[in-house]
């Protein structure tokens, strides 16, 4: 409202409102400045009621009366609070800057887990597992429940709730390594630990922890909680080579994951503080403390009970060799051997079907390690190996050494040693295809090849005996005579076909098996014996498929050749069950069935072999010491022919005996193939000739050999030395009417 001016009188404008009021008390503090003592006073009283009667504050007091702990508190709030936000700014800053350093989040992927490579037996059981992880991934659904109950237990308590960073396990991780003043908790989730195992190295920098964060939440928001536990569990290491859950119970536990109890559970899930340290293989006492402390996690979550933990604690400490322990173990690393030649590089999940029978795998490493126990150390013998095929080729048990867990080198595939007179045969065989039978005469009697003069085991001499005795008694010289009767190249040759791989030397000393071999190559060539003259190839890898059943190789072994015609068969079967009727194989006899085989047996005994077959497995078993040292007089037909006969009375166990090939009904024959002569005039007459035989493949001939010639002159003078048999004095040998009969 507008304002009257009168005389001697100051015009007060009249406001409403409260800014009014406000400008009211600038214009009178104005007024008190400029005005008399009247306006004054009353000008005191006017703001002395607008301000209620109190005293106005001083400026100084305002700062004495917010002194003293209040002040204190509220600085150090405010100061908080500001290294709180530049803090977060220079995380933030520090996060922007490792992640620029990353590649594009969209470019971000799990990385193939290596591939598996699971080996089955015959019967479908698992042998091993093969590759880089040592097992095969499994899902939680597959899995034991209490696998990952006891992980998230000890590992993650909030796995299920966080982000994929815990910032209250970080917290109570730090504050606990600083009360005990060392490392007793980490705060890294179970995502962060994946994060860590799939994409970045080991190492400890902050840039390395940055980047394990932002993966993390990349994984968290990417994935479900179940799948991200799943990756971990089938990737994370356990110790012992063993990477993932799967391996990790194979090794620890010779089982399934699947089948994991309570308190295996939890001696896994302890693995993971300390993978190599608390190995059960390495402290078996750290690895079951550590186990109880997890049970107790596992209570204290609510996972378990009291009474399920007394179980767990009932149970029988876990006992881990030091390494994968097995027989079967020999055939996995033979089969991881083999499986780039047929299907190149492995990618892929595998799956591989053998040959191998568990059964008789189980009973050859029990008969071995028997042997070993029962005699090794009194007969200085440390090592054994065996193997064991049937007649189409196929492996069916095989021993590589006494221990996997001590020594994976395999001494059946990898090892060569001289075979000694298990070599015989082939020497015998590659006689019968020129014409030679069991019942042909040769002079047992001092032989002098060049400068070589090869001695029986004895060293005593029987005079004229039947290529059959001379078989079964092992008898040096008469293996000798029919090398340079045949001719050493034709015995190589014969050898090499019938499965024998290795290189062999051309010498008269091949009689006697000195060129070396290994064992599955000399048991695979004694096979076509048993077959009946057909190839077999030895081979354990039946099919090689993937893990949705698409097959990658399926061997053809269903259609061997022919390598031995079945007369020759049937002769040196003959002569060979006649090696352990009466002969050095003796200690092989099998009860209601029919064996045949060889023994043989190394200079200075250095090596002791015995190889033999029934109509249903042949099977070769070495004796020796992996640094060549001798033992103390083992013969083939000794500690290997025993353990030969336990193996092989194991393996027939409940099977129907039947007789060997062509060993049944047969008439025996004598020199060149015909009947025994009727008359001396028959002999005389030359009815010896080499016209009725029907050989297959074509038989090899010596040179200058022909019907009737004595034996014990020298043959083919231009590739061997010659041969002096049975002359000590240099007097020319007697020929009696025995040598007409038989024809020399």
């Amino acid at each position: 409202m507008a304002g009257k001016r009168t005389s001697g009188q100051r015009i007060e404008p009249s406001f409403e409102g409260g800014r009014g009021r406000d400008d009211g008390d600038l214009r009178m503090d104005a007024g008190e400045r400029v005005g008399g003592g009247g306006r004054k006073s009353g000008g005191s009283k006017s703001a002395a009621k607008r301000t209620g009667g109190r005293k106005p504050r001083r400026r100084g007091g305002a700062r004495g009366g917010g002194g003293g702990l209040t002040g204190l508190i509220r600085s150090l709030v405010y100061w908080c609070v500001v290294l709180g936000i530049w803090g977060a700014i220079g995380v933030g800053g520090l996060v922007l800057y490792y992640g620029s350093r990353m590649p594009s989040a969209t470019s971000w992927a799990i990385p193939d887990r290596p591939p598996n490579v699971k080996i089955l037996a015959v019967s479908g059981d698992i042998i091993a597992n093969r590759g880089a992880t040592g097992g095969e991934a499994l899902s939680l659904e597959n899995m034991s429940p209490y696998i990952p109950q006891a992980v998230i237990a000890i590992e993650d308590r909030r796995f299920y709730s966080h982000f994929g960073v815990d910032p209250l396990g970080l917290a109570r991780a730090m504050l606990t390594n600083i009360t005990t003043g060392r490392m007793v908790q980490g705060g890294s989730t179970i995502t962060q630990q994946l994060a860590k195992n799939l994409f970045l190295s080991p190492e400890r920098t902050l840039e390395r922890k940055v980047q394990e964060v932002l993966l993390s939440v990349w994984l968290e928001q990417k994935y479900t909680k179940d799948q991200i536990l799943a990756m971990y569990l089938n990737r994370v290491f356990f110790g012992s080579n063993a990477y993932g859950v799967e391996a990790a119970s194979r090794r620890y536990f010779n089982k399934s994951a699947r089948d994991v109890n309570l308190g295996e559970a939890a001696l896994l899930a302890g693995l993971l503080k300390a993978p190599s340290r608390l190995s059960p293989a390495r402290d078996p006492k750290a690895a079951e403390e550590r186990a109880q402390v997890v049970l107790g996690a596992m209570r204290e979550e609510g996972f378990i009970t009291d009474s399920e933990i007394t179980t767990a604690m009932s149970q029988a400490p876990t006992k881990a060799k030091s390494f994968w322990s097995g027989a079967q173990y020999y055939v996995a690393d033979m089969v991881m051997d083999q499986l780039p030649g047929m299907v190149g590089e492995i990618s892929q999940d595998l799956i591989v079907d053998t040959t191998l029978d568990l059964n008789l795998e189980k009973k050859a490493e029990e008969t071995l390690a028997a042997s070993l126990d029962a005699s090794g150390q009194k007969l200085n013998v440390s090592q054994a190996a065996l193997v064991s095929i049937d007649g189409t080729g196929a492996i069916r048990a095989l021993v590589g050494g006494r221990d996997y867990a001590d020594s994976q080198f395999d001494r059946a595939v990898k090892a060569r040693r001289q075979p000694g007179s298990a070599f015989k045969p082939f020497v015998y065989a590659a006689a019968m295809e020129i014409g030679r039978t069991p019942m042909s005469i040769r002079n047992d009697a001092p032989v002098r090849i060049g400068n070589w003069t090869p001695e029986n085991y004895d060293q005593k001499y029987r005079g004229e005996v039947s290529l059959s005795t001379a078989l079964a008694n092992s008898l040096n010289t008469i293996a000798a005579q029919l090398v340079m009767e045949v001719g050493p190249q034709n015995v190589i040759k014969l050898a090499h076909r019938l499965g024998i791989e290795s290189e062999m030397q051309s010498n008269a000393s091949i009689a006697l098996g000195t060129s070396e071999v290994t064992l599955v190559e000399l048991t695979s060539a004694y096979a076509p014996f048993m077959n009946g003259g057909f190839k077999a190839t030895p081979h354990v890898i039946r099919r090689i498929s993937t893990a949705d059943g698409t097959v990658l190789y399926e061997n053809t072994y269903d259609n061997p050749p022919r390598v031995l015609d079945p007369a020759v068969v049937s002769e040196m079967n003959q002569m060979m069950v006649g090696v352990i009727d009466h002969g050095t194989g003796k200690a092989a006899r099998l009860k209601g069935w029919q064996a045949a085989g060889k023994s043989g047996t190394t200079q200075s005994f250095r090596d002791a072999l015995f190889v033999g077959f029934t109509s249903n497995l042949t099977t070769g078993i070495w004796f020796g010491n992996d640094d060549g040292k001798s033992m103390k007089k083992v013969t083939g037909g000794g500690l290997p022919a025993k353990a030969w006969h336990d193996y092989m009375t194991a393996a027939h166990e409940g099977l129907s005996p039947s007789p060997i090939f062509g060993t049944t009904g047969v008439q025996p024959t004598f020199e060149d193939n015909q009947p025994a002569p009727e008359t001396i005039g028959d002999a005389i007459s030359g009815t010896f000739g080499n016209d009725g035989i029907d050989e297959f493949p074509q038989a090899p001939v010596a040179d200058g050999e022909a019907a009737g010639q004595d034996m014990a002159q020298p043959v083919n003078p231009g590739l061997l030395p010659p041969a002096d048999v049975g002359e000590t004095t240099g007097a020319t040998r007697r020929t009696t009417l025995f040598d007409i009969l038989t024809g020399g």
